[in-house]
């Protein structure tokens, strides 16, 4: 019996619920409103539903882009070009799945080309895709690192997330000052001690941080 295949990491997400209209969503903004005990007829109020609905199509707009389509046009003429590219500091914003409490951080991307690599602004398109979703730092780690590897075929890649929670900083313990970094090594970065600490110091992760 054929197992089940798992969907693609990189695929660009698909709703499963029927389809909300946009008058639903600001409604259910007029709800949570009231259940803080506020009025949403209010002034002050009157076009927040509207403005949280324009907000969220921005936030979570990933769930209606492929990541894997920034990374099809690919280039080979690179002179034989065959060490490692890294892009760091690729600054995003996400919202955690569990509070809807906004993640701010940055990413740093490295891979070793076999062959052809892609533009460097692709990769931080890849980023902004899945960080446009409903997110945990792992899940998106391991996301990015997913689909490069899927679509570059490259002979290895790292990724590397610092970012801060506000779903700790705001609410439950109030840590603030706190980040989370999180890694996802794939081919060379993982086999390869010498690759991965090339890496990492060339993201300044070799000891102190940034």
């Amino acid at each position: 019996m054929t197992e089940p295949r798992k969907p693609s990491l990189c695929a660009a997400a698909k709703p499963t619920s029927p389809e909300v209209t946009r008058e639903q969503a600001m409604d259910a903004v007029r709800t949570l409103l009231r259940w803080t005990g506020d009025e949403p007829t209010r002034e002050g109020l009157v076009d927040t539903p509207r403005r949280v609905v324009d907000a969220y199509a921005e936030w979570f707009s990933g769930y209606h882009e492929d990541p894997q389509e920034y990374l099809a046009r690919t280039f080979e003429e690179v002179g034989g070009y065959d060490e490692m590219i890294v892009l760091r500091d690729i600054r995003f914003e996400s919202h955690c799945e569990h509070h809807l409490a906004p993640i701010i951080g940055r990413a740093h991307v490295g891979y070793v080309p076999d062959g052809k690599v892609v533009g460097i602004s692709k990769l931080a398109r890849v980023v902004d895709a899945f960080a446009h979703r409903l997110q945990v730092q792992e899940k998106l780690t391991a996301q990015i690192a997913a689909c490069i590897n899927a679509v570059l075929h490259p002979r290895g890649v790292g990724v590397v997330i610092d970012a801060s929670h506000q779903c700790m900083t705001t609410r439950g313990v109030h840590k603030r000052g706190v980040s989370m970094v999180t890694s996802q090594m794939l081919g060379s970065f993982r086999k390869d001690a010498r690759t991965r600490a090339e890496f990492l110091k060339f993201i300044d992760i070799d000891g102190g941080g940034r």
